[in-house]
């Protein structure tokens, strides 16, 4: 008996696990507005719940099963965002402020293939240079480490755009003809 009740513990974690990860990616979809693909997620993501809710409903007098459930769903939330940070769907904008004028800074980011718009501007401390970045978020961490090369103290701030439309850069990137090394 503890065997079985042992089983029903772990399918009911996997399945919740399972079922949240899908949530989460669903969710993530949604907004990118992936909404066929979201829509598709949605219906196994559902197949799953119902599952999963009815292992647990049907032994609600085993509060293991209900705890099972509980902390299948805290740790789904956490494979699911694992999942989205892997798979890095969409786009980020990143704003840098620096006063490395010395280096063509914006050349050399362009010579990697990412989309740079700069401008000069004055901070409290004098004149800098800022720039806006655009790269798939599959190269945000690359792009950082690359401003952190070219200037150790430059200012970073990034945010996901909802919407990009015209440019060369959005050519190139429906083209394929991006990011050199």
């Amino acid at each position: 008996m503890l065997e079985n009740s042992f089983i029903m513990v772990v399918i009911i974690l996997v399945i919740n696990i399972v079922y949240v990860s899908f949530f989460t990616i669903r969710m993530i979809l949604t907004l990118k507005g992936q909404r066929y693909l979201a829509a598709f997620i949605s219906t196994i993501e559902v197949v799953i719940y119902v599952i999963g809710l009815g292992l647990v409903l049907d032994n609600l007098n085993e509060i293991k099963n209900l705890i099972a459930y509980a902390v299948g769903y805290g740790i789904g939330v956490i494979v699911g965002m694992k999942i989205e940070e892997k798979l890095a769907l969409g786009y980020i904008t990143v704003n840098v402020i620096t006063k490395e004028y010395d280096k063509d800074v914006p050349k050399m980011l362009r010579d990697k293939g990412y989309g740079v718009t700069n401008w000069a501007a004055n901070g409290l401390e004098g004149d800098r240079m800022a720039l806006q970045i655009l790269t798939p978020r599959k190269y945000e961490l690359k792009l950082y480490q690359t401003i952190k090369e070219l200037d150790p103290k430059a200012f970073i701030i990034a945010y996901e755009p909802k919407t990009i439309h015209g440019g060369f850069w959005v050519k190139s990137v429906k083209k394929g003809k991006l990011f050199r090394e």
